[in-house]
C-alpha cells in the first residue's frame, strides 16, 4: 500500500489517521479513547453481515 500512495505523490506525514467510532451506553466513543479491555472486547465483537444470512437462508 505505502508504494501504491508513493505513486501518487502521498508521504506519511500528509496522511491523516482513521478514526474509529463505536456506540457504546447510548453515545459515541472513538475505540482509541477505550482501556485495553474494552478495546478487546470490541475486537471480539460478531457483526451482522445481511448478504452471509441471505445465502444461509437460500442455500437451505
Amino acid at each position: 500500500m505505502k508504494n501504491e500512495l508513493e505513486n501518487f505523490g502521498i508521504s506519511d506525514k500528509e496522511r491523516t489517521k482513521c478514526e474509529i467510532w463505536t456506540r457504546v451506553m447510548g453515545y459515541h466513543r472513538p475505540v482509541d479513547s477505550f482501556n485495553i479491555g474494552k478495546q478487546g472486547e470490541v475486537d471480539e465483537r460478531k457483526y451482522f453481515d445481511q448478504k452471509k444470512c441471505e445465502s444461509k437462508i437460500l442455500s437451505s
